[in-house]
């Protein structure tokens, strides 16, 4: 019987990757951990307690941080192409972000095999930390609309990080560059929603609504605008999904305790379930 396989290998020795070329010396050569600040990476997870879950916890919300720093890259940049009616583009990074919510989602799952006993044990270690002091996460919020000067407070010991969200709060919405963008198409948007005061959370109206039937109801006409409407819908169809697990995992880790910043737990990320990120786009579907 041959001791060779299909390309030709002697399977009687140890399989040798530097016989097909692979590079296995990086003495002043780029390596797969030094592209990647492994070190850096793999050395950030400083547990405060003993507890065998902390880890858990400590890399849920660390890879969670780094999903939300791409979904900042990508919504910032199809915000960008919007303002300049590259829409393809918007189109791609878009999707691109639907699907990091679905990761997101999925990182839930982990943190749900952690039972209320076992996070009792390193709880009190995290002092007055909390996910609802997240920067990244707060920008996400205002990217997509969802504005309260008033969230800014929680940066506020960080100068650097309290001006960038200030300065996001002072630029459209990746929504209001999307109404900006059906205007430029002939499509009739309100006057007082194009004028309105951008630091603030856009209010749904009924001229806006109007808008997006006239798409819907004629998207062979419209139909980069209604592509547009249905990116922007799928990704909030996550967003809220990402929401709802958000509670459920808490509620079940902490039941009702208020959060280790002192929000109300379950009851504030109870509130957050009613945010409507792109109303008009849901409340469209009721009137065509």
């Amino acid at each position: 019987m041959s001791k060779r396989d299909m390309s030709g290998r002697d399977k009687s020795k140890p399989y040798d990757p530097a016989a097909e070329g692979a590079q296995m010396a990086f003495d002043g050569r780029m390596s797969y951990g030094d592209y990647l600040q492994l070190d850096r990476i793999l050395g950030a997870q400083i547990p405060r307690s003993t507890a065998h879950d902390e880890m858990l916890f400590i890399i849920q919300h660390q890879t969670s941080e780094l999903w939300m720093r791409l979904a900042v890259y990508e919504i910032r940049a199809a915000r960008e192409a919007i303002c300049e009616d590259r829409l393809s583009p918007a189109f791609k990074m878009l999707a691109r972000v639907a699907r990091i919510f679905e990761q997101l989602n999925s990182a839930w799952d982990v943190l749900r095999t952690m039972t209320p006993s076992e996070y009792t044990r390193f709880r009190d270690d995290l002092g007055q930390s909390s996910g609802f002091q997240s920067y990244q996460y707060r920008e996400i919020e205002f990217l997509l609309g969802n504005r309260n000067p008033a969230m800014l407070r929680p940066h506020a010991h960080r100068p650097e990080i309290h001006a960038m969200l200030e300065r996001e709060l002072s630029r459209p919405s990746l929504y209001d560059e999307a109404l900006r963008l059906l205007a430029r198409n002939g499509i009739p948007v309100p006057a007082e929603v194009l004028e309105r005061d951008v630091t603030l959370t856009h209010q749904p109206h009924d001229g806006v609504t109007e808008a997006w039937r006239v798409i819907y109801q004629s998207p062979e006409a419209h139909w980069p605008l209604y592509e547009l409407a249905e990116k922007l819908v799928d990704f909030e169809d996550y967003f809220r999904r990402w929401r709802f697990n958000h509670v459920t995992t808490v509620e079940r880790v902490i039941g009702f305790k208020r959060g280790t910043g002192g929000t109300g737990g379950v009851s504030y990320l109870r509130n957050m379930l009613a945010v409507e990120l792109f109303p008009e786009l849901w409340r469209v579907r009721t009137v065509l």
